[in-house]
């Protein structure tokens, strides 16, 4: 792939402004294990290899299974490797990721509010937002997977 520009140096502004809500996320009331199940799966309907590298890498950090972390991809299929609020953030991940089908439906919604309060279904929100931002700037810069 052809090397593209660096928004972080063409654009330290714009690239700092992604970071603040980094920030933010990082003292949200969810639980590492579930942002980084979020941003596996945002990424991977994304097809960011960029971030899926990076975000399955900092699951293992975190003491995720990797068993977890390949069905991730499945769980509607693989549900007995899913607490019920794994598959109720999951669900809300697909369902703002593709906005564009449905939307977050009243079923995933009201799932959610089940483990969530309206706190943290907003944290989850700001989350599938910002690792779906964070998505199209690799994709669209073209950054390379690191080692």
């Amino acid at each position: 792939m052809e090397k593209r520009i660096n928004i972080s140096a063409t654009e330290p502004l714009a690239f700092k402004a992604m970071l603040g809500l980094e920030g933010y996320l990082s003292k949200i009331e969810i639980a590492q294990t579930l942002k980084e199940l979020v941003k596996i799966r945002a990424s991977q309907i994304n097809n960011c290899a960029y971030c899926i590298s990076m975000h399955t890498k900092d699951a293992i950090k975190n003491g995720e299974k990797p068993e977890r972390i390949f069905l991730v991809s499945a769980w509607r299929e693989a549900v007995k490797f899913f607490t019920e609020e794994e598959q109720a953030i999951l669900a809300m991940t697909e369902e703002i990721t593709l906005i564009h089908q449905e939307g977050l439906s009243e079923e995933t919604y009201s799932k959610a509010s089940q483990f969530f309060n309206e706190n943290q279904i907003a944290q989850i929100i700001m989350l599938i937002v910002t690792i779906n931002g964070w998505n199209r700037i690799a994709l669209s810069t073209h950054l390379e997977i690191e080692d």
